[in-house]
C-alpha cells in the first residue's frame, strides 16, 4: 500500500483497511477488525488528545509507521498511524485471521492449552503477539508490509470497545460475520468495594 493510503483522517483509512494483509516476522495476517482514534483536540480517547508526550510521539510522525504502546501492565497494541506529520492520530489493529506462518504465530502465543485458528490474533493484544509487535517495533516503516487482499463483501461500523471516554463515536470497523472478530464490550467503570459498616473503601 502506497504512503498516500495512510495520509487520511483515521475514520477513512480505518475501513479500508479490512482485507489487507499485513506482513512481519515471518507471519502475514488478514485484517478484519480496527478502531480508528483521531487527533489533538478532536478525540478524548486517543493517546493524542492532549498533544505530544515521548510514549505517543511515533503517532505525530509520518503516515504508515507502526506505534506500539503497552497497556494495563501486561499487553501491548499496534497501530498504523494516520494523516501527516504533526497530525497524531492512528488506526488500532484489533482482530485479523492468520494467512500464512500460523505455526510461528501460535508459538508466540505459547498458551499451555492449543489455540483455536480463529483466536490466535483475535484482539489487540493477542494480535500484537502474534504478530511479533512489541516495544522494539515501536515506530518501525510498515510501508512495504501492508498489502491489498480480498476486498469483504460486508463492513459494519460501529462504537468503540474498552473505551470510558467517547464511547459512541463509530469508528470501529469489522468484517461482517468473520469469526475472528473479537465480541463487542462497552466499558463499565469499576465499582469501589465497600469497606467496615458500609462505607466504600479508599
Amino acid at each position: 500500500m502506497p504512503r498516500s493510503f495512510f495520509d487520511r483522517h483515521p475514520s477513512l483509512v480505518a475501513p479500508g483497511l479490512l482485507g489487507k494483509v499485513v506482513v512481519h516476522g515471518g507471519v502475514a495476517l488478514r485484517l478484519t477488525e480496527v478502531e480508528a482514534y483521531g487527533g489533538p483536540g478532536e478525540d478524548p480517547a486517543a493517546h493524542t488528545y492532549r498533544g505530544m508526550t515521548p510514549r505517543n510521539a511515533v503517532m505525530f510522525g509520518p503516515p504508515g509507521h507502526l506505534y506500539v504502546y503497552f497497556t494495563y501492565g501486561m499487553h501491548f497494541c499496534a497501530n498504523l498511524v494516520c494523516l501527516g506529520e504533526g497530525h497524531g492520530s492512528a488506526v488500532l489493529l484489533r482482530g485479523g485471521e492468520i494467512v500464512a506462518g500460523i505455526d510461528t504465530a501460535r508459538a508466540r502465543r505459547g498458551a499451555v492449552k492449543p489455540v483455536p485458528d480463529r483466536d490466535l490474533a483475535r484482539g489487540p493484544a493477542r494480535l500484537a503477539v502474534a504478530m511479533g509487535f512489541s516495544r522494539p517495533e515501536n515506530g518501525i516503516d510498515m510501508i512495504g508490509s501492508v498489502y491489498d487482499g480480498a476486498v469483504p463483501e460486508r463492513v459494519s461500523a460501529g462504537p468503540r470497545t474498552g473505551i470510558s471516554t467517547a464511547m459512541e463515536v463509530p469508528w470501529r470497523f469489522w468484517i461482517d460475520g468473520d469469526p475472528t472478530v473479537s465480541p463487542y464490550r462497552r466499558h463499565v467503570p469499576r465499582r469501589r468495594q465497600p469497606g467496615p459498616a458500609g462505607r466504600p473503601q479508599a
